[in-house]
C-alpha cells in the first residue's frame, strides 16, 4: 500500500484537527465571559491529534531504518523528503503547544506525551541537545508537566482514575487506560520512577477487577466504584482497543509484565473469537453483522502488533489476525482517508452509528504500517 497519502493527510490533520477558527473563539467567549457558562477550552493536544502523532512518528522511524539500508538513491531521496515532512509536522504541533505553556486540559493529553517521551529517548540515545527543534531540557520539562497533572488526577476509591472529574463524576472509563497507562510506564521506566509505572498498572488492574464481563470476558465502558456498577455496552470496538492498548503499553518490562502478561493474553484470546471472515471487528464485537469499524480494528491490530512483537503473542494465529486485520483496515482507504470509522464517542450507550474518515482510524493505520 502506498502510505504517503496517509502520511501527508496526518500531517494536515496532525495541526488542523480540533483547532479553533475565529468563529469558535467568538462563541467561546460569548458564552464563557457574557453567559457565565462553564466551556471546555481549546485542547491543542487532544487525543485524536495523540493518536496522529504517535502515527508518524512510526513512519518517521520505519523510513530512517529504510534509509540505513540502502545506498542513495531515488526512492531513499524521497524517503528524506517524507521524513522532514513528518517532523516538520510534529515540531509545529509541539512548539504550538509548548508557546502556549503546555496546557493540560485533560487526562486524554497524555497520550500526546508518547511521541515527546519517544523524541527525548532519541535525544538521550544518540547524544543530541536538539530534535524537532525542541531541546531536551524543554522535552523534559514537558513530560514532567504531563507526569505531574496525572499524579495529581483526582481517582476513586481504588486508585482508579475519574474520567472528567471536573463534572463532578466518579466514574471510571476505559478510554483512560489506553490514554494514559502507556505514558505513564514508560515515563516511570525512562526516569526510573517506579511509582509512575505502578499508577498505570494500578489504573488496568482494577478494571480487570470491576469493570469487566464474566460471560464474555469483554470490557464494559466504564464503571462506578460507590455502588458497584458498570456502565455502557459490553464489547465496545474501541473500548477494548482502549483496554488493549494500554496494556500492551505496560509489558516492556518484567514489573508489568509479572502482573499484565497473563490477562493480557486472555483478553486476546477472547477478542480473536470476534474478529469477521473479512478482517474487521466490528463497533460492538458481538454485532457480527453490524457495521466494521477501522477505528476498533486498528487499535486492537496495533495492540496485537506490540505484543508479537515483545514475543508474548507467538502462536502463528496471531500472526494471521493481524494481517487479516491490517488487510481490512487499508480496504478502507482512499485518498489518503481512512474511512469505515465510527464517530466519537458521547457518554455511556452514546455511540453515534455516524461512520466516516476520522483521525483516530488515520493514527492507527499508520502504527500498523510499523515493520511492512
Amino acid at each position: 500500500m502506498n502510505k504517503i497519502p496517509l502520511i501527508e493527510n496526518a500531517c494536515k490533520e496532525l495541526l488542523n484537527y480540533g483547532v479553533w477558527d475565529g468563529r469558535a473563539r467568538c462563541k467561546y467567549l460569548i458564552k464563557r465571559y457574557l453567559l457565565h457558562r462553564e466551556m471546555a477550552k481549546e485542547d491543542l493536544i487532544f487525543w485524536p491529534t495523540g493518536l496522529l502523532a504517535a502515527g508518524l512518528w512510526t513512519c518517521r522511524e520505519e523510513l530512517i531504518k529504510g534509509g540505513e539500508k540502502q545506498a542513495e538513491t531515488a526512492e531513499s531521496a524521497e524517503a528524506q523528503q517524507i521524513i522532514e515532512m513528518i517532523e516538520n509536522a510534529l515540531a509545529a504541533y509541539y512548539v504550538r503547544w509548548l508557546k502556549k505553556d503546555m496546557p493540560i486540559m485533560v487526562i486524554d493529553d497524555l497520550l500526546a506525551g508518547e511521541t515527546l517521551l519517544n523524541v527525548y529517548q532519541e535525544m538521550r540515545e544518540r547524544s543530541r541537545t536538539n530534535l524537532l527543534g525542541l531541546s531536551r531540557e524543554v522535552v523534559r520539562e514537558a513530560l514532567d508537566r504531563l507526569a505531574a497533572y496525572a499524579a495529581k488526577q483526582p481517582v476513586d476509591g481504588t486508585g482508579g482514575f475519574r474520567y472528567r472529574p471536573a463534572h463532578g463524576s466518579m466514574f471510571v472509563f476505559v478510554d483512560g487506560i489506553g490514554l494514559a497507562c502507556p505514558f505513564l510506564y514508560q515515563y516511570g521506566e525512562t526516569f526510573g520512577k517506579a511509582e509512575y509505572r505502578e499508577l498505570a498498572v494500578r489504573q488496568i488492574v482494577n478494571f480487570l477487577s470491576y469493570g469487566m464481563d464474566g460471560g464474555t470476558g469483554l470490557p464494559y465502558h466504564g464503571y462506578d466504584m460507590t455502588d458497584g456498577c458498570k456502565h455502557g455496552i459490553i464489547g465496545w470496538g474501541r473500548a477494548v482497543g482502549w483496554l488493549l492498548r494500554g496494556m500492551a503499553g505496560c509489558l516492556s518490562s518484567d514489573y508489568g509484565r509479572q502482573r499484565l502478561e497473563a490477562p493480557y493474553r486472555e483478553l486476546v484470546k477472547a477478542v480473536l473469537a470476534w474478529q469477521r471472515p473479512d478482517g474487521y471487528f466490528s463497533w460492538q464485537l458481538q454485532a457480527l453483522e453490524g457495521p466494521a469499524d477501522t477505528s476498533a480494528t486498528g487499535m486492537i491490530c496495533a495492540a496485537i502488533k506490540q505484543g508479537i512483537e515483545l514475543g508474548i503473542l507467538t502462536d502463528p494465529e496471531y500472526e494471521q489476525t493481524l494481517q487479516t486485520g491490517k488487510n481490512a483496515v487499508y480496504k478502507s482507504v482512499k485518498d489518503g482517508n481512512v474511512y469505515d470509522c465510527s464517530g466519537e464517542c458521547e457518554g455511556f450507550g452514546q455511540y453515534p452509528q455516524r461512520y466516516g474518515a476520522y483521525p483516530w482510524a488515520l493514527g492507527m493505520a499508520l502504527v500498523l504500517e510499523k515493520g511492512q
